[in-house]
């Protein structure tokens, strides 16, 4: 596929993570957690002005404690009354789709990126980036990780410290690593 490495990484196609242009726009997000991170949370509000502007889209009412990470922001989408607690990581190299009234424990892992398999091609920065949906009245408890390409449907709950690597249907929950519906 020709086009830039951001063309790349927004069709899903493999592309070089230490392009410039993503390079810059990595800086754009650190520069906007930091402000998220530092300000005092009585006039930060549920979110930094500076994160708020960078997210894709975001409701009136989320709340997404400190600390924070992301690596672009410009990817993450935030539905009415969503609750990030403290230390939630998004590695939104494609799109991240958070549903209304859902609701993240500490330390929620979401990541994107899947890196190339070849060790020589990952050296040069190839990876390719899958987007990660979850439904709306979703619990995702403590420490867990949802993995690249991942669809988890609404009123589901996974467990703490759970790896989500595939689906999770409506309302079930599922635990362990990798995760699995809970009898």
């Amino acid at each position: 596929m020709t086009g830039s490495e951001r063309e790349k990484m927004a069709a899903g196609a493999w592309y070089c993570c230490l392009d410039p242009e993503l390079d810059e726009l990595r800086d754009r997000a650190r520069k906007a957690v930091h402000q998220h991170n530092t300000v005092p949370p009585d006039k930060r509000g549920g979110l930094a002005p500076a994160l708020r502007a960078i997210f894709a889209d975001v409701a009136a009412d989320v709340f997404v404690e400190a600390p924070f990470h992301c690596s672009y922001g410009m990817n993450i989408t935030l539905g009415a009354r969503v609750y990030l607690n403290a230390g939630c990581t998004i590695l939104d190299s494609a799109p991240v789709v958070i549903g209304s009234d859902t609701m993240l424990g500490p330390g929620v892992q979401i990541y994107c990126a899947e890196h190339h398999k070849d060790p020589a091609l990952r050296r040069e920065g190839l990876e390719i980036a899958r987007s990660v949906t979850i439904g709306e009245n979703v619990w995702i408890g403590g420490g867990a990780i949802i993995l690249a390409g991942v669809t988890i449907g609404d009123g589901a709950i996974v467990g703490a410290g759970s790896v989500v690597t595939r689906d999770v249907p409506a309302g079930v929950t599922v635990v362990g690593n990798p995760a699995r519906v809970r009898q």
